[in-house]
């Protein structure tokens, strides 16, 4: 399918991403900036292995992960005597016949996958007048007791779209269930707008479509007072959306005394059978900015990070002390 027509799709049944999409990346011109605040620790492992971890949303620190997506989804469709699900499926089905249910029933089915086989890496957007210091509430909310540290990417809005981790990258959206009511009529309107459309891709990818709405809101719904992340999700799905390149670096790992699977994703252009792509996407392309949160031994981290950097081919590496007055 054409990219034009895989984003007339993304703004019929994701609207919300979209538009969040398109506000951010008019922010920057075009360029994009996200952040990654984690543990010093953790920091030196990414740089050093030019690897970022997709950790199981069964261990992330918010144990409603997924659960409360389902929770929402759940209430919005069958509560209120299923008159949203009716209109749902007057719309889909317009266009295809019986694609509302074989696409709920596709869903159900792959739920235990869902809930216990995706695997999430969260970033978070960053602007300008985070440079320097940072965002205080991250800081405070990420790294345990390690002294924590902020890697700021800066790239492309278009490499967001590129695919070559066979990866869903999407906004959070921090919603109650009124307004994800709303967001839900938002695509019922969508789909009688565009029924023309809709027919013209056929039967299989209006159910695919509606599938991947569905998955998304579980696992890129929050709740609303997370609101000041400003989060961002890259998802993996071995099961449902395997990558050649993810798999090759799936491993077995110990966190916190808990052994998980991991799935790394490979900023390394020198990755072996690595896509052409995957050059605009080393570490060393992607690197804005390191910021080393509040902590007693500033210039001993500086000089280890400035070295460690330049191995992963980082020239004159960028690195800034946060000033924020705070003992963590």
């Amino acid at each position: 399918m054409a990219d034009a027509d895989n984003i007339i799709l993304e703004s019929i049944f994701h609207p919300y991403a979209m538009e969040q999409m398109e506000v951010f990346a008019k922010k920057g011109d075009g360029q994009v900036s996200f952040v990654h605040y984690t543990s010093a620790r953790a920091a030196l492992g990414i740089i050093k292995s030019k690897r970022v971890w997709l950790r199981n949303v069964t261990g992330m620190c918010d144990y409603s992960e997924v659960l409360y997506g389902q929770s929402l989804l759940r209430n919005v469709l069958y509560n209120d005597s299923e008159k949203r699900l009716t209109a749902l499926t007057e719309a889909v089905d317009g266009c295809a016949p019986g694609a509302t249910a074989e696409a709920i029933r596709l869903f159900n089915q792959s739920w235990n996958d869902i809930r216990c086989n995706t695997y999430v890496t969260c970033i978070s957007e960053h602007c300008k007048e985070e440079d320097e210091h940072g965002r205080l509430s991250m800081w405070r909310a990420f790294g345990g007791t390690d002294v924590r540290v902020a890697i700021v990417f800066k790239f492309s809005y278009s490499l967001l779209r590129a695919n070559v981790f066979s990866l869903v990258v999407s906004p959070v959206a921090y919603v109650g269930e009124r307004q994800l009511q709303t967001e839900f009529y938002r695509v019922v309107g969508n789909i009688h707008k565009n029924r023309d459309f809709l027919k013209s891709v056929g039967r299989e990818q209006i159910v695919t479509s509606l599938y991947n709405m569905l998955v998304a809101a579980v696992t890129c719904l929050k709740h609303e007072g997370f609101k000041e992340e400003c989060e961002w999700r890259l998802i993996y799905a071995p099961v449902r959306w395997p990558s050649a390149l993810i798999e090759q670096e799936r491993s077995t790992e110990d966190i916190g005394g808990i052994p998980q699977i991991i799935y790394k994703i490979p900023l390394d252009a020198n990755t072996p059978n690595a896509p052409e792509g995957l050059k605009q996407l080393d570490f060393s392309r992607l690197f804005d900015r390191l910021i080393v949160g509040p902590t007693a031994y500033p210039y001993s981290m500086l000089e280890a990070f400035v070295a460690e950097l330049q191995k992963a081919g980082v020239p004159e590496p960028r690195i800034l002390l946060s000033r924020i007055p705070i003992r963590m």
